[in-house]
């Protein structure tokens, strides 16, 4: 039998161990970090089915809140002043004002009594993998990105919701490379010409 990463002899020869531990499978070791806007929604469709049963003229701000829309006590909420709100749902001044949403058209002619809320929630998990010794001396470094991020923006007339649409990336994947061929010391480097041209 052999034991370890170091080469033994068997009854057929000299062998190594049949797993050996190299530089991809020394990936867990690499750093991960995850973003996460607090909220009760762990998906991007819980989010978006909760915002969905606000109803035009019948959702009050009250039941927004009991749906998991508070725009005092939740995070990462915009408050869209009247002025705003007139350039994010009117395409352009041309538009005639019977072409519009009703609620956006009721939006319009409520002025300040109009207010507009831009809820944001974010889940996204960074992962470094790849070779652990690339990644570790600054030659290589690749980055795996998922998850998904949320916005939905919520009209109300006077406490009521008048007009919500919804918007974001229901399923983020994508992949960063970042190559330095002088590895550690490419940041020394960058730093050294940065000084230069001061």
């Amino acid at each position: 039998m052999c034991l370890g990463l170091a080469a033994c002899t068997s009854v057929n020869g000299p062998t190594r161990s049949a797993d050996p531990i190299g530089p991809t499978t020394l990936s867990f070791l690499l750093p991960s970090s995850i973003a996460v806007s607090p909220s009760r929604f762990e998906s991007y469709q819980a989010a978006r089915d909760a915002l969905e049963k606000a109803e035009p003229y019948k959702t009050t701000l009250s039941d927004l809140k009991a749906l998991g829309f508070d725009p005092y006590a939740s995070v990462n909420v915009t408050i869209i002043p009247y002025p705003e709100v007139l350039s994010r749902l009117v395409p352009y001044s041309g538009v005639p004002l019977e072409m519009l949403d009703p609620g956006v058209r009721d939006c319009i002619v409520a002025q300040t009594r109009c207010k507009a809320y831009l809820f944001h929630i974010a889940r996204n998990h960074r992962q470094r993998d790849g070779n652990f010794f690339l990644d570790f001396l600054n030659f290589v470094r690749h980055v795996q990105v998922t998850g998904w991020t949320f916005d939905g923006m919520v009209v109300l007339r006077d406490d009521v919701v008048v007009f919500r649409n919804v918007g974001g990336a229901p399923n983020i994947n994508t992949s960063e490379q970042t190559v330095s061929p002088l590895g550690p010391f490419q940041r020394a480097g960058e730093s050294s010409g940065d000084l230069m041209l001061r």
